[in-house]
């Protein structure tokens, strides 16, 4: 994320030491994202994951009654 965002905002040569509102503003922007999304994939493979072990929980209830 770091890297990413960096290359994103801030161009590759500095003109001063700190960064300008623009700079400051997009990697604000980039970050928010990138959590976004990481938290919507953490929620998306938890349902999944769960998905996977009712199906896997129904398989060995069928298994065993056969």
């Amino acid at each position: 994320m770091t890297r990413a965002c960096h290359r994103k905002c801030v161009p590759p040569l500095y003109k001063e030491a700190e960064l300008s509102k623009g700079e400051s503003v997009c990697l604000d922007r980039c970050v928010a994202k990138y959590l976004e999304v990481h938290e919507r994939l953490g929620k998306r493979l938890t349902e999944l994951s769960l998905r996977d072990e009712e199906l896997l929980r129904r398989g060995q209830q069928g298994a065993g009654t056969a």
